[in-house]
């Protein structure tokens, strides 16, 4: 029995000559959707129903998105600004490349 290892991306393309890794073979876009499913076209039939189906969640993911941005500056105001909105550089700097310390562990309220 033979095995062929792939390596598959859903989009792109790749020259014959940038697809041959020697232990694998490297497949984009059209080549990987016909090796999947046997149709040369899945890759463009496939665009229609799913643009449709993004446009219908659209209204939820724009509204989840602007909740985790306003809960992540919501975060960083109150943990990196003081009251007129100026940003504490150097304990962002520090928390970023300072020296490591274990950080401390949440004290569990009763």
């Amino acid at each position: 029995m033979h095995a062929e290892f792939i390596n598959g991306c859903c989009y792109g393309r790749l020259s014959p000559a940038a697809s041959n890794k020697g232990d694998y073979r490297k497949i984009a876009g059209q080549e990987f959707w016909e090796l999947i499913s046997g149709s040369p076209s899945l890759y463009t039939d496939i665009i229609e129903p799913l643009g449709h189906q993004a446009l219908e969640r659209n209204e939820d993911v724009i509204k989840a998105y602007n909740a985790i941005v306003f809960k992540l500056t919501k975060e960083f105001f109150r943990d990196y600004c003081d009251e007129e909105g100026n940003i504490f550089w150097k304990k962002i700097v520090g928390e970023n490349s300072g020296r490591y310390t274990k950080p401390e562990r949440a004290k569990k309220s009763s």
